[in-house]
């Protein structure tokens, strides 16, 4: 058997502490998945982002306008005769039209439909469904759609919040639509530190200086106050609003990009409510994370996965959505985050049936391939101290997939490594170290007087000890 041992570790892990902020936990270093997104930073399509807005906006919009209401979704399922019947002010209004995809550039790729009737739009959508189209250097297909009102524009501004490691900044411009690129250099940025203390009112107004008259700089100071309590209290971790639009009766976000920050579900979840988290366009989901989605909704439980890379070294099945999150930054923060095969988290007191489930998807995806000669794939089975999930219960099924999979695992080979606390823990860690000596796999078992991620650190010196990959 090969030996999965490391070289003596050392005292500190070496992680960096996930920043909590304003009721948010940030992710201090992002890995990102197919597209180039943030793993943690999960993005939904813009109907659901304008009807997050819609409905939460009254909290915070104060004398502002709302969102408008109406807004029509077409799916592939999605029958347009019903739609009609369902949205009669279809009909009645000149529309505006777009994908519906996990993409920018829209505009300038001519997928955009404006001022049309019901019948320009019906034909428009015709055309354009299921339609394989290049956006930028990717290539996909139109499978959502968004319809709304047609809205008169006086002019088009820029307006953006992102966050980043410890600080979120906002941007503005006046130079907004398809063109704001082009005139980068004029985005006015405010940076708004993160921290555990008393927040702090921006000074809005002296943000936007003399970028719009009196009247509309009022009004945009209100709007950007607005908008960005409501970007704290949603948990999101990027905004954008290209263009918002200056119309007769106000500010309209015409265009709007919305990623929600994975790690704060516990504290924003409930706001959120049942989303749809698409893949970026031109990346399909996989199989395994389309039956693990079919599982999730099927569950009360919360079960996620996203394939990085199919032949990565380092395969995690964390407890919690913050804690897969701060194993994911440690292993990018020392430096090994191409050998990251999957992101993913199990939480919410899963059944043993659910848990075995899950994980045998994870150990089929792992062994699939060999590892590469000398080497040996490695399995955090990780997690923080849980409150009320039984732990010896989802290391049942966890354990039983592991049996399932063991001559595969023999065979890959691989490593496991386990690090859990809370409700049983001591069952559960004693029965995976029996797992471990019954099947002659190499499992090494913590409990919680370990540091949450040393597993990641003597996983990461076990490869090192085999010579790490060539």
């Amino acid at each position: 058997m090969l030996s999965c041992r490391p070289a003596p570790p050392p005292g500190n892990s070496g992680c960096k502490r996930v920043l909590r902020s304003q009721g948010r936990c940030v992710a201090a270093v992002p890995i990102t998945a197919g597209g180039g997104l943030p793993v943690a930073q999960k993005p939904i399509r813009e109907y659901d982002a304008k009807n997050l807005l819609h409905q939460h906006w009254p909290r915070f919009g104060g004398p502002d306008p709302r969102p408008a209401a109406q807004l029509a979704q077409v799916t592939p399922d999605t029958t347009l005769d019903a739609l009609v019947r369902e949205r009669p002010w279809l009909v009645q209004s000149r529309l505006a039209l777009k994908p519906d995809v996990v993409a920018g550039r829209r505009g300038k790729q001519g997928l955009v439909l404006l001022n049309a009737t019901w019948d320009e739009a019906r034909n428009w959508l015709g055309e354009q469904r299921g339609r394989e189209v290049t956006i930028g250097d990717i290539k996909g297909r139109l499978t959502h759609f968004l319809i709304e009102p047609f809205v008169a524009v006086q002019q088009e501004l820029y307006m953006a919040i992102k966050t980043e490691r410890t600080a979120d900044e906002m941007l503005f411009s006046t130079r907004g639509g398809v063109d704001v690129e082009e005139h980068w250099q004029e985005v006015r940025r405010l940076r708004i530190p993160l921290g555990r203390g008393r927040f702090e009112q921006p000074d809005w107004q002296s943000w936007l200086g003399d970028a719009a008259p009196g009247p509309l700089a009022a009004q945009l100071a209100r709007f950007a106050d607005s908008l960005y309590r409501y970007f704290v209290a949603l948990g999101l971790s990027y905004l954008e609003i290209n263009p918002l639009a200056v119309t007769a009766g106000g500010l309209v976000p015409l265009d709007l990009k919305c990623r929600l920050d994975d790690a704060a579900r516990s504290e924003a979840g409930e706001l959120w409510g049942e989303l749809e988290f698409p893949a970026p366009f031109g990346r399909e989901a996989t199989p395994e994370e389309r039956f693990v989605a079919n599982l999730d909704r099927r569950s009360g439980a919360s079960l996620k996965l996203t394939v990085l890379n199919p032949e990565g070294l380092l395969w995690t099945m964390v407890a919690g959505g913050g804690a897969s999150v701060v194993y994911t930054d440690t292993i990018a923060d020392l430096g090994h985050a191409g050998e990251l095969a999957n992101y993913g988290e199990y939480s919410g007191n899963p059944s043993a049936d659910e848990a075995y489930e899950y994980a045998r998807i994870i150990l089929d995806l792992m062994t699939r391939k060999p590892a590469p000669p000398g080497l040996a794939k490695q399995l955090l089975i990780g997690g923080g101290i849980a409150n009320f999930t039984d732990v010896a219960e989802t290391f049942a099924g966890i354990i039983k997939a592991i049996r399932e999979a063991a001559p595969r695992l023999c065979a890959t080979p691989a490593c496991i490594w386990v690090r859990r606390g809370g409700p049983n823990y001591e069952e559960g860690l004693r029965q995976m170290r029996v797992l471990g000596e019954e099947l002659g796999i190499a499992v090494a078992v913590f409990g919680p007087e370990a540091h949450m991620t040393r597993i990641v650190r003597l996983a990461l010196d076990a490869v090192a000890a085999q010579g790490g990959r060539r």
